[in-house]
C-alpha cells in the first residue's frame, strides 16, 4: 500500500496546479488533493484535510494550502511524517496602513469577479502571479485562467476572507519537528524567497530549494524542477 501525500492547492486553485507533481509522484505515493472550497476560515480548510487524510501522511501546501499546512500542524502534528511549504508565508495581517492596504487590494479583486467574472479577475491577478517572461505562454496562462474561471466569485470571496483573518504561523513553525522543506520560485513576488528562509530559520534542519526561472506559480511553470525538489524532499 502506498504512504499518502496530501497536496494542499492555494487561493483559486485546485488538481491543476499539482497534476504535474502528482503525474512523476504516482507510482510512488497516493497523492490526494482535497477540496475545502466550502470553507470560510484556514482552520475550517485544515480541519477538512485532516478528515480525509489517513492516520499518518506526507503533507505539502501551496500559497494559502501553505498556511492551511501550518494549521494542520497546528492542530494534528503527529500525524504529519514530513512537511512541505511553497510559496507561502505565516504572519498575519500587519497592522496599521499596510494590513489595509492588503484588505484593499484583495476586496478589489473580489469586486472585480463579482462584476466582471472569474477571468476578467484572474487576468488581473496573474499580472503578479507568474514570471514575467511567462505572461505571453499561452499554455500556461491558460491553464492557469480556466482554473480560476471554474470558481465562483462566492468561493473567492470566502478564501479572501480566510486570508485576511489568517492566524501568525511563527509558533506552529518553531514547534515542527519532521522533516521540512521550502520551496520557492526565486522571482516569486508575491511570496518572496527571502520569506522561506526566514520561515527555515524557525525550523530547525530544514531546507530551502529556490526554483529557478519561476514566479509564485512554480508547479505549473516549472515542474521538471519543482518534481525534483519534490522527489528530494520526500527521499
Amino acid at each position: 500500500m502506498k504512504p499518502t501525500l496530501m497536496l494542499l492547492p492555494g487561493l483559486m486553485c485546485d488538481r491543476t496546479v499539482w497534476e504535474p507533481q502528482i503525474e512523476a509522484l504516482q507510482d510512488e505515493w497516493h497523492c490526494v488533493v482535497p477540496n475545502y472550497e466550502f470553507a470560510s476560515s484556514l482552520k475550517a480548510m485544515a480541519h477538512h484535510v485532516l478528515d480525509e487524510a489517513p492516520d499518518r501522511f506526507a503533507l505539502a501546501g501551496h500559497s494559502m494550502g501553505g498556511r492551511v499546512a501550518l494549521e494542520v500542524m497546528r492542530q494534528a502534528p503527529e500525524r504529519v511524517v514530513r512537511l512541505a511549504l511553497l510559496d507561502t508565508g505565516y504572519k498575519a495581517l500587519a497592522k496599521g496602513d499596510a494590513g489595509e492596504k492588503e484588505i484593499a487590494g484583495r476586496m478589489r479583486l473580489v469586486k472585480m469577479a463579482r462584476e466582471e467574472g472569474m477571468r476578467a479577475m484572474g487576468a488581473d491577478w496573474l499580472q503578479g502571479m507568474v514570471h514575467p517572461d511567462r505572461l505571453d505562454d499561452e499554455d500556461l496562462c491558460g491553464r492557469i485562467l480556466d482554473m480560476i474561471a471554474s470558481k465562483t466569485p462566492e468561493i473567492f470571496e470566502r478564501q479572501i476572507h480566510a486570508l485576511i483573518n489568517r492566524p501568525d504561523g511563527g509558533e506552529v513553525l518553531e514547534q515542527i519537528t519532521c522533516p521540512t522543506t521550502f520551496m520557492c520560485g526565486r522571482q516569486d513576488g508575491w511570496s518572496p524567497l527571502e520569506r522561506h528562509y526566514e520561515m527555515a530559520e524557525l525550523v530547525p534542519g530544514s531546507e530551502v530549494i529556490p526554483i529557478e526561472e519561476a514566479g509564485h506559480m512554480s508547479t505549473m511553470e516549472r515542474p521538471e524542477a519543482m518534481n525534483a525538489a519534490m522527489r528530494k524532499w520526500l527521499a
